[in-house]
Protein backbone atom coordinates (compact mmCIF):
# COMPACT_ATOMS: atom_id res chain seq x y z
CA UNK A 1 0.00 0.00 0.00
CA UNK A 2 2.82 2.38 0.92
CA UNK A 3 4.64 1.64 -2.34
CA UNK A 4 1.41 2.34 -4.24
CA UNK A 5 1.00 5.73 -2.60
CA UNK A 6 4.64 6.61 -3.38
CA UNK A 7 4.23 5.54 -7.00
CA UNK A 8 1.08 7.63 -7.30
CA UNK A 9 2.89 10.64 -5.85
CA UNK A 10 5.76 10.23 -8.31
CA UNK A 11 3.34 9.91 -11.21
CA UNK A 12 1.44 13.02 -10.13
CA UNK A 13 4.69 14.94 -9.81
CA UNK A 14 5.81 13.88 -13.27
CA UNK A 15 2.41 14.83 -14.71
CA UNK A 16 2.57 18.25 -13.06
CA UNK A 17 6.05 18.80 -14.48
CA UNK A 18 4.92 17.84 -17.97
CA UNK A 19 1.94 20.17 -17.75
CA UNK A 20 4.17 23.00 -16.57
CA UNK A 21 6.54 22.43 -19.45
CA UNK A 22 3.82 22.20 -22.07
CA UNK A 23 2.00 25.32 -20.84
CA UNK A 24 5.14 27.43 -20.48
CA UNK A 25 4.99 30.35 -22.89
CA UNK A 26 8.01 31.20 -24.97
CA UNK A 27 8.41 34.93 -25.49
CA UNK A 28 8.07 36.52 -28.88
CA UNK A 29 10.31 39.35 -27.76
CA UNK A 30 13.06 39.50 -25.13
CA UNK A 31 14.65 42.52 -23.45
CA UNK A 32 17.98 42.07 -21.71
CA UNK A 33 19.50 44.75 -19.49
CA UNK A 34 23.20 44.04 -19.00
CA UNK A 35 25.33 45.00 -16.01
CA UNK A 36 26.34 48.16 -17.88
CA UNK A 37 22.66 49.04 -18.31
CA UNK A 38 21.91 48.30 -14.67
CA UNK A 39 24.85 50.47 -13.61
CA UNK A 40 23.55 53.36 -15.72
CA UNK A 41 20.03 52.99 -14.31
CA UNK A 42 21.56 52.79 -10.84
CA UNK A 43 23.33 56.13 -11.34
CA UNK A 44 20.03 57.79 -12.20
CA UNK A 45 18.28 56.15 -9.26
CA UNK A 46 21.04 57.02 -6.80
CA UNK A 47 20.70 60.72 -7.61
CA UNK A 48 16.97 60.52 -6.92
CA UNK A 49 17.52 58.59 -3.67
CA UNK A 50 20.05 61.17 -2.47
CA UNK A 51 17.46 63.90 -2.87
CA UNK A 52 14.83 61.80 -1.12
CA UNK A 53 17.09 60.98 1.83
CA UNK A 54 18.05 64.66 2.17
CA UNK A 55 14.37 65.33 2.87
CA UNK A 56 14.13 62.90 5.77
CA UNK A 57 12.00 64.16 8.65
CA UNK A 58 13.29 62.90 11.96
CA UNK A 59 11.03 62.99 15.03
CA UNK A 60 11.88 65.00 18.12
CA UNK A 61 13.89 63.11 20.70
CA UNK A 62 13.53 63.55 24.45
CA UNK A 63 14.49 61.68 27.59
CA UNK A 64 16.25 61.67 30.91
CA UNK A 65 19.86 60.95 31.69
CA UNK A 66 21.81 60.90 34.94
CA UNK A 67 25.04 62.85 34.86
CA UNK A 68 27.78 62.56 37.49
CA UNK A 69 27.79 65.52 39.94
CA UNK A 70 24.82 67.04 38.14
CA UNK A 71 22.06 64.55 38.70
CA UNK A 72 19.06 63.90 36.55
CA UNK A 73 18.96 65.86 33.34
CA UNK A 74 15.90 66.24 31.16
CA UNK A 75 16.75 66.87 27.49
CA UNK A 76 14.87 67.52 24.30
CA UNK A 77 16.12 67.60 20.70
CA UNK A 78 13.77 69.20 18.18
CA UNK A 79 13.58 70.67 14.67
CA UNK A 80 16.03 68.11 13.29
CA UNK A 81 16.95 69.29 9.78
CA UNK A 82 19.06 67.29 7.31
CA UNK A 83 21.44 69.49 5.32
CA UNK A 84 22.41 66.80 2.85
CA UNK A 85 22.82 63.06 2.36
CA UNK A 86 25.59 61.74 0.10
CA UNK A 87 25.85 58.25 -1.41
CA UNK A 88 29.38 58.23 -2.89
CA UNK A 89 29.85 54.46 -3.23
CA UNK A 90 27.16 52.05 -4.34
CA UNK A 91 26.62 49.16 -6.71
CA UNK A 92 23.74 47.16 -8.12
CA UNK A 93 23.93 43.40 -8.57
CA UNK A 94 21.46 40.99 -10.18
CA UNK A 95 20.87 38.02 -7.88
CA UNK A 96 19.54 34.86 -9.51
CA UNK A 97 16.06 33.83 -8.31
CA UNK A 98 15.93 36.90 -6.06
CA UNK A 99 16.01 40.15 -8.02
CA UNK A 100 18.33 43.11 -7.66
CA UNK A 101 20.52 44.01 -4.72
CA UNK A 102 21.72 47.57 -4.13
CA UNK A 103 24.65 48.02 -1.75
CA UNK A 104 25.59 51.49 -0.52
CA UNK A 105 28.73 52.07 1.55
CA UNK A 106 30.53 55.01 3.17
CA UNK A 107 27.49 57.25 2.86
CA UNK A 108 27.47 60.34 5.02
CA UNK A 109 25.04 63.04 6.09
CA UNK A 110 24.88 66.16 8.19
CA UNK A 111 21.99 67.65 10.11
CA UNK A 112 21.19 70.52 12.48
CA UNK A 113 18.74 70.83 15.29
CA UNK A 114 17.81 72.60 18.51
CA UNK A 115 18.31 71.36 22.04
CA UNK A 116 16.67 72.21 25.32
CA UNK A 117 17.76 71.02 28.77
CA UNK A 118 16.43 71.11 32.31
CA UNK A 119 18.27 69.95 35.44
CA UNK A 120 18.34 70.59 39.17
CA UNK A 121 14.59 71.15 38.79
CA UNK A 122 14.97 74.80 37.88
CA UNK A 123 17.97 75.32 35.62
CA UNK A 124 17.05 75.61 31.97
CA UNK A 125 18.89 76.42 28.78
CA UNK A 126 18.69 75.88 25.03
CA UNK A 127 20.89 76.06 21.97
CA UNK A 128 21.65 74.35 18.66
CA UNK A 129 23.62 71.30 17.68
CA UNK A 130 25.30 69.83 14.61
CA UNK A 131 25.28 66.12 13.82
CA UNK A 132 27.68 64.40 11.45
CA UNK A 133 26.78 60.89 10.33
CA UNK A 134 29.51 58.87 8.63
CA UNK A 135 30.11 55.34 7.36
CA UNK A 136 26.48 54.65 6.59
CA UNK A 137 25.87 51.24 5.02
CA UNK A 138 22.58 50.46 3.28
CA UNK A 139 21.60 47.16 1.65
CA UNK A 140 18.42 47.00 -0.40
CA UNK A 141 16.85 43.96 -2.08
CA UNK A 142 14.38 44.64 -4.87
CA UNK A 143 11.79 42.04 -5.87
CA UNK A 144 10.59 42.08 -9.48
CA UNK A 145 7.24 40.90 -10.78
CA UNK A 146 4.37 41.78 -13.08
CA UNK A 147 0.82 42.98 -12.55
CA UNK A 148 -2.39 41.73 -14.16
CA UNK A 149 -1.86 43.94 -17.23
CA UNK A 150 1.62 42.55 -17.89
CA UNK A 151 3.48 45.64 -16.71
CA UNK A 152 6.61 45.16 -14.57
CA UNK A 153 6.46 45.75 -10.83
CA UNK A 154 9.15 46.36 -8.22
CA UNK A 155 9.05 46.39 -4.44
CA UNK A 156 11.48 46.50 -1.54
CA UNK A 157 11.63 42.99 -0.14
CA UNK A 158 14.46 43.73 2.30
CA UNK A 159 16.33 46.76 3.59
CA UNK A 160 18.93 47.25 6.29
CA UNK A 161 20.81 50.38 7.31
CA UNK A 162 23.67 50.68 9.78
CA UNK A 163 25.57 53.74 10.89
CA UNK A 164 29.09 53.26 12.22
CA UNK A 165 29.84 56.78 13.37
CA UNK A 166 27.72 59.60 14.75
CA UNK A 167 29.27 62.77 16.11
CA UNK A 168 27.24 65.49 17.82
CA UNK A 169 28.53 68.94 18.65
CA UNK A 170 26.37 71.08 20.96
CA UNK A 171 26.63 74.86 21.19
CA UNK A 172 25.25 77.23 23.80
CA UNK A 173 26.10 78.06 27.42
CA UNK A 174 25.21 74.56 28.62
CA UNK A 175 26.41 72.75 25.55
CA UNK A 176 29.15 71.26 27.68
CA UNK A 177 26.44 69.49 29.65
CA UNK A 178 25.15 67.63 26.60
CA UNK A 179 28.65 66.66 25.70
CA UNK A 180 28.87 64.82 29.03
CA UNK A 181 26.22 62.32 27.92
CA UNK A 182 26.54 62.60 24.13
CA UNK A 183 26.75 58.81 23.70
CA UNK A 184 23.16 58.42 24.87
CA UNK A 185 22.06 61.11 22.41
CA UNK A 186 24.09 59.66 19.56
CA UNK A 187 22.64 56.20 20.13
CA UNK A 188 19.07 57.51 19.94
CA UNK A 189 19.81 59.58 16.86
CA UNK A 190 21.49 56.60 15.20
CA UNK A 191 18.50 54.31 15.78
CA UNK A 192 16.05 56.96 14.59
CA UNK A 193 18.04 57.63 11.44
CA UNK A 194 18.58 53.94 10.62
CA UNK A 195 14.85 53.20 10.76
CA UNK A 196 13.90 56.29 8.77
CA UNK A 197 16.41 55.52 5.99
CA UNK A 198 14.74 52.22 5.12
CA UNK A 199 11.29 53.80 5.35
CA UNK A 200 12.39 56.45 2.87
CA UNK A 201 13.96 53.83 0.58
CA UNK A 202 10.74 51.80 0.45
CA UNK A 203 8.72 54.94 -0.22
CA UNK A 204 11.08 56.06 -3.00
CA UNK A 205 10.98 52.63 -4.66
CA UNK A 206 7.18 52.68 -4.62
CA UNK A 207 6.62 56.31 -5.55
CA UNK A 208 9.49 56.84 -7.98
CA UNK A 209 10.77 53.54 -9.39
CA UNK A 210 7.45 51.67 -9.51
CA UNK A 211 5.70 54.69 -11.01
CA UNK A 212 8.39 54.99 -13.67
CA UNK A 213 8.15 51.29 -14.59
CA UNK A 214 4.47 51.83 -15.26
CA UNK A 215 5.43 54.00 -18.25
CA UNK A 216 6.44 50.85 -20.15
CA UNK A 217 3.81 50.43 -22.88
CA UNK A 218 2.40 46.89 -22.79
CA UNK A 219 0.31 47.65 -25.85
CA UNK A 220 1.48 49.98 -28.57
CA UNK A 221 -0.99 51.18 -31.20
CA UNK A 222 0.90 51.32 -34.49
CA UNK A 223 -1.72 52.78 -36.79
CA UNK A 224 -5.47 52.61 -37.26
CA UNK A 225 -5.37 48.89 -38.00
CA UNK A 226 -2.78 47.13 -35.82
CA UNK A 227 -1.06 47.18 -32.45
CA UNK A 228 1.74 45.33 -30.63
CA UNK A 229 1.35 43.41 -27.37
CA UNK A 230 4.47 43.89 -25.25
CA UNK A 231 3.03 42.50 -22.00
CA UNK A 232 5.25 40.34 -19.81
CA UNK A 233 4.63 36.61 -20.08
CA UNK A 234 6.60 36.00 -16.85
CA UNK A 235 8.20 38.03 -14.10
CA UNK A 236 11.55 39.59 -15.02
CA UNK A 237 14.37 37.26 -14.04
CA UNK A 238 17.81 38.13 -12.78
CA UNK A 239 20.85 36.15 -13.80
CA UNK A 240 24.45 36.55 -12.69
CA UNK A 241 25.14 39.11 -15.43
CA UNK A 242 21.86 40.61 -16.56
CA UNK A 243 18.17 41.22 -16.05
CA UNK A 244 15.92 39.57 -18.65
CA UNK A 245 12.29 40.33 -19.44
CA UNK A 246 10.22 37.96 -21.60
CA UNK A 247 7.50 39.79 -23.52
CA UNK A 248 4.61 38.44 -25.56
CA UNK A 249 5.87 40.26 -28.65
CA UNK A 250 2.79 39.87 -30.80
CA UNK A 251 1.14 42.07 -33.43
CA UNK A 252 -2.64 42.02 -33.54
CA UNK A 253 -5.48 43.47 -35.58
CA UNK A 254 -7.38 46.22 -33.76
CA UNK A 255 -10.64 45.13 -35.41
CA UNK A 256 -10.41 41.47 -34.44
CA UNK A 257 -7.71 39.75 -32.43
CA UNK A 258 -7.38 36.08 -33.29
CA UNK A 259 -5.22 33.31 -31.90
CA UNK A 260 -1.87 32.96 -33.65
CA UNK A 261 -1.80 29.51 -35.29
CA UNK A 262 1.78 28.73 -34.26
CA UNK A 263 3.78 29.18 -31.03
CA UNK A 264 6.96 31.24 -30.60
CA UNK A 265 10.16 29.22 -30.76
CA UNK A 266 12.73 29.30 -27.93
CA UNK A 267 15.38 32.01 -28.36
CA UNK A 268 19.02 31.01 -27.87
CA UNK A 269 20.04 34.44 -26.60
CA UNK A 270 23.79 35.11 -26.99
CA UNK A 271 25.97 36.24 -24.10
CA UNK A 272 26.77 39.65 -25.61
CA UNK A 273 27.33 42.35 -22.99
CA UNK A 274 28.93 45.21 -24.94
CA UNK A 275 25.74 47.29 -24.95
CA UNK A 276 23.52 48.42 -22.09
CA UNK A 277 20.39 46.80 -23.48
CA UNK A 278 19.54 44.13 -26.04
CA UNK A 279 16.25 43.39 -27.79
CA UNK A 280 15.56 39.97 -29.23
CA UNK A 281 12.81 40.14 -31.88
CA UNK A 282 11.82 36.61 -32.90
CA UNK A 283 10.53 35.40 -36.25
CA UNK A 284 7.23 34.92 -34.38
CA UNK A 285 7.17 38.67 -33.67
CA UNK A 286 7.55 39.58 -37.34
CA UNK A 287 5.23 36.84 -38.61
CA UNK A 288 2.41 37.97 -36.35
CA UNK A 289 2.79 41.36 -38.05
CA UNK A 290 2.01 39.67 -41.37
CA UNK A 291 -1.02 37.95 -39.86
CA UNK A 292 -2.31 41.14 -38.24
CA UNK A 293 -1.99 43.24 -41.38
CA UNK A 294 -3.48 40.46 -43.50
CA UNK A 295 -6.47 40.11 -41.19
CA UNK A 296 -6.92 43.88 -41.11
CA UNK A 297 -7.09 43.97 -44.90
CA UNK A 298 -4.02 46.18 -45.07
CA UNK A 299 -2.16 43.99 -47.56
CA UNK A 300 -4.27 45.08 -50.50
CA UNK A 301 -2.73 47.53 -52.95
CA UNK A 302 -4.03 49.28 -56.01
CA UNK A 303 -1.86 50.15 -59.01
CA UNK A 304 -3.11 52.74 -61.49
CA UNK A 305 -1.33 54.64 -64.21
CA UNK A 306 -1.22 57.77 -62.01
CA UNK A 307 1.02 55.89 -59.55
CA UNK A 308 3.66 55.03 -62.13
CA UNK A 309 6.54 57.56 -62.19
CA UNK A 310 6.67 59.50 -65.44
CA UNK A 311 10.33 58.67 -65.97
CA UNK A 312 9.41 54.98 -66.28
CA UNK A 313 7.66 55.80 -69.58
CA UNK A 314 4.97 53.18 -69.05
CA UNK A 315 1.29 53.41 -69.88
CA UNK A 316 -1.04 51.11 -68.03
CA UNK A 317 -3.57 50.29 -70.72
CA UNK A 318 -4.67 47.44 -72.95
CA UNK A 319 -2.50 48.58 -75.86
CA UNK A 320 0.60 47.59 -73.89
CA UNK A 321 -0.74 44.24 -72.71
CA UNK A 322 -2.30 43.30 -76.06
CA UNK A 323 1.21 42.48 -77.28
CA UNK A 324 1.01 39.47 -74.93
CA UNK A 325 -2.76 38.97 -74.97
CA UNK A 326 -4.18 39.51 -78.50
CA UNK A 327 -7.75 39.15 -77.25
CA UNK A 328 -7.44 42.46 -75.37
CA UNK A 329 -7.10 44.46 -78.58
CA UNK A 330 -10.26 42.90 -79.92
CA UNK A 331 -12.43 43.30 -76.83
CA UNK A 332 -11.02 46.38 -75.10
CA UNK A 333 -8.97 48.44 -77.56
CA UNK A 334 -6.81 51.23 -76.05
CA UNK A 335 -8.62 51.26 -72.71
CA UNK A 336 -7.06 52.07 -69.30
CA UNK A 337 -6.26 49.30 -66.85
CA UNK A 338 -5.58 48.87 -63.15
CA UNK A 339 -4.23 46.14 -60.89
CA UNK A 340 -5.39 45.09 -57.43
CA UNK A 341 -2.64 43.29 -55.53
CA UNK A 342 -3.44 41.18 -52.48
CA UNK A 343 -1.96 38.33 -50.47
CA UNK A 344 -4.08 35.16 -50.38
CA UNK A 345 -2.33 34.19 -47.13
CA UNK A 346 -0.26 36.10 -44.59
CA UNK A 347 3.42 36.32 -45.58
CA UNK A 348 5.75 34.11 -43.56
CA UNK A 349 9.42 34.99 -43.12
CA UNK A 350 12.46 33.22 -41.76
CA UNK A 351 15.41 34.64 -39.84
CA UNK A 352 18.86 33.10 -39.93
CA UNK A 353 22.47 34.21 -39.54
CA UNK A 354 22.39 35.50 -43.12
CA UNK A 355 19.43 37.81 -42.45
CA UNK A 356 15.68 38.02 -43.01
CA UNK A 357 14.13 36.47 -46.11
CA UNK A 358 10.73 35.35 -47.32
CA UNK A 359 8.87 34.41 -50.47
CA UNK A 360 5.47 36.08 -50.37
CA UNK A 361 2.74 35.08 -52.80
CA UNK A 362 0.78 37.96 -54.28
CA UNK A 363 -2.33 37.79 -56.44
CA UNK A 364 -2.41 40.50 -59.12
CA UNK A 365 -5.96 40.98 -60.41
CA UNK A 366 -6.00 42.96 -63.66
CA UNK A 367 -9.04 45.05 -64.61
CA UNK A 368 -9.99 47.13 -67.58
CA UNK A 369 -11.64 50.46 -66.72
CA UNK A 370 -14.78 50.81 -68.82
CA UNK A 371 -16.09 54.17 -70.09
CA UNK A 372 -18.64 54.29 -67.25
CA UNK A 373 -15.74 53.81 -64.73
CA UNK A 374 -16.88 50.29 -63.87
CA UNK A 375 -14.33 47.48 -63.85
CA UNK A 376 -14.21 44.37 -65.99
CA UNK A 377 -11.93 41.58 -64.73
CA UNK A 378 -9.28 40.42 -67.15
CA UNK A 379 -6.92 37.94 -65.50
CA UNK A 380 -5.25 37.03 -62.21
CA UNK A 381 -1.50 36.49 -61.99
CA UNK A 382 0.23 34.78 -59.09
CA UNK A 383 3.48 36.60 -58.26
CA UNK A 384 6.25 35.27 -56.09
CA UNK A 385 9.91 36.04 -55.58
CA UNK A 386 12.71 36.22 -53.04
CA UNK A 387 12.47 39.20 -50.70
CA UNK A 388 15.20 40.31 -48.29
CA UNK A 389 15.03 42.95 -45.58
CA UNK A 390 17.41 45.50 -44.08
CA UNK A 391 16.68 46.36 -40.44
CA UNK A 392 17.79 49.27 -38.27
CA UNK A 393 16.68 51.28 -35.23
CA UNK A 394 15.86 54.98 -35.37
CA UNK A 395 14.24 57.15 -32.69
CA UNK A 396 13.29 54.11 -30.63
CA UNK A 397 11.58 52.36 -33.54
CA UNK A 398 12.45 49.33 -35.65
CA UNK A 399 12.69 50.56 -39.24
CA UNK A 400 13.46 48.63 -42.40
CA UNK A 401 13.36 48.34 -46.14
CA UNK A 402 12.71 45.50 -48.57
CA UNK A 403 14.57 44.40 -51.65
CA UNK A 404 12.82 42.15 -54.18
CA UNK A 405 14.57 39.76 -56.54
CA UNK A 406 13.25 38.72 -59.91
CA UNK A 407 9.52 38.02 -59.80
CA UNK A 408 8.13 34.70 -61.05
CA UNK A 409 4.68 34.64 -62.63
CA UNK A 410 1.97 32.08 -63.18
CA UNK A 411 -1.54 32.45 -64.56
CA UNK A 412 -4.14 31.79 -61.90
CA UNK A 413 -7.34 32.78 -63.73
CA UNK A 414 -8.29 34.51 -66.97
CA UNK A 415 -11.42 36.01 -68.54
CA UNK A 416 -9.61 36.65 -71.84
CA UNK A 417 -8.32 33.19 -72.63
CA UNK A 418 -4.98 31.59 -71.98
CA UNK A 419 -1.69 33.31 -72.74
CA UNK A 420 2.04 33.00 -72.03
CA UNK A 421 2.83 34.90 -68.84
CA UNK A 422 6.58 34.51 -69.34
CA UNK A 423 6.53 37.39 -71.82
CA UNK A 424 5.08 39.69 -69.12
CA UNK A 425 7.95 39.06 -66.66
CA UNK A 426 9.83 42.32 -67.26
CA UNK A 427 6.62 44.32 -67.38
CA UNK A 428 5.47 43.16 -63.95
CA UNK A 429 8.95 43.67 -62.52
CA UNK A 430 8.78 47.31 -63.58
CA UNK A 431 5.28 47.73 -62.17
CA UNK A 432 6.01 46.25 -58.75
CA UNK A 433 9.47 47.79 -58.28
CA UNK A 434 8.23 51.29 -59.17
CA UNK A 435 4.86 51.29 -57.43
CA UNK A 436 4.38 48.57 -54.81
CA UNK A 437 7.89 48.43 -53.35
CA UNK A 438 8.21 52.18 -52.67
CA UNK A 439 4.88 52.16 -50.82
CA UNK A 440 5.90 49.21 -48.67
CA UNK A 441 9.29 50.76 -47.89
CA UNK A 442 7.70 54.10 -47.01
CA UNK A 443 5.56 52.30 -44.42
CA UNK A 444 8.51 50.32 -43.05
CA UNK A 445 10.53 53.54 -42.79
CA UNK A 446 7.93 54.86 -40.33
CA UNK A 447 8.89 51.92 -38.14
CA UNK A 448 7.35 50.06 -35.23
CA UNK A 449 7.92 51.15 -31.61
CA UNK A 450 10.27 49.27 -29.32
CA UNK A 451 9.15 48.65 -25.72
CA UNK A 452 10.88 51.61 -24.05
CA UNK A 453 10.29 53.38 -20.77
CA UNK A 454 9.49 57.07 -20.83
CA UNK A 455 12.31 59.49 -21.81
CA UNK A 456 14.71 56.75 -22.94
CA UNK A 457 16.86 57.37 -25.99
CA UNK A 458 18.96 54.74 -27.77
CA UNK A 459 22.37 55.14 -29.40
CA UNK A 460 25.30 53.06 -30.66
CA UNK A 461 22.92 50.64 -32.38
CA UNK A 462 23.99 47.08 -33.12
CA UNK A 463 22.07 44.73 -35.47
CA UNK A 464 22.82 41.00 -35.64
CA UNK A 465 20.92 38.03 -37.04
CA UNK A 466 20.64 34.66 -35.33
CA UNK A 467 18.58 31.56 -35.94
CA UNK A 468 14.92 32.50 -35.54
CA UNK A 469 15.52 36.00 -34.16
CA UNK A 470 16.99 39.42 -34.73
CA UNK A 471 19.24 40.89 -32.04
CA UNK A 472 19.30 44.65 -31.54
CA UNK A 473 21.82 46.15 -29.12
CA UNK A 474 22.00 49.75 -27.91
CA UNK A 475 23.30 52.06 -25.24
CA UNK A 476 20.80 54.08 -23.26
CA UNK A 477 20.45 57.74 -22.37
CA UNK A 478 17.82 58.98 -19.90
CA UNK A 479 16.45 62.41 -20.69
CA UNK A 480 15.39 64.17 -17.47
CA UNK A 481 12.36 66.43 -17.54
CA UNK A 482 13.24 69.96 -18.55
Amino acid sequence: MRMGVQSLAVACGALALCLALTTATNPGFVVRITQAGLDYAHQQGRAILEKELAQLHLPDISGDSRVLRVGKVRYELSRLRLRDFHLPYSRITPISNVGLQVSISNAFAELDGDWRVKFLFVSRDHGSFNLKVENVYIKITLSLGSDTTGKPTVSTSACSASISEVRVLFSGKLGWLYNLFHKVIESKLRKSLESKVCDKVAKSVHNDLQTYLQTLPVTAKIDGKTGIDYSLVASPRATAQSLDADLKGEFYSLAHRSTVPFPPLPLAFPSDHDRMVYFGASSYFFNTAGIAYHEAGALVFEITEAMIPKEVGFKLDTSVFSAFIPQLEERYPNMPMKFMLSTPTAPFLTIGPEGISFQPVVDAQAYVILPDSSLAPLFVLSLTGNVSAVINVRSGRIVGSLDVGRIRLSLKDSAVGTFQVRMMQSLMNVLTSNTLLPRLNARLDEGFPLPLLDRIQLSNILVKFYQNFLLLGADVHFQPRG
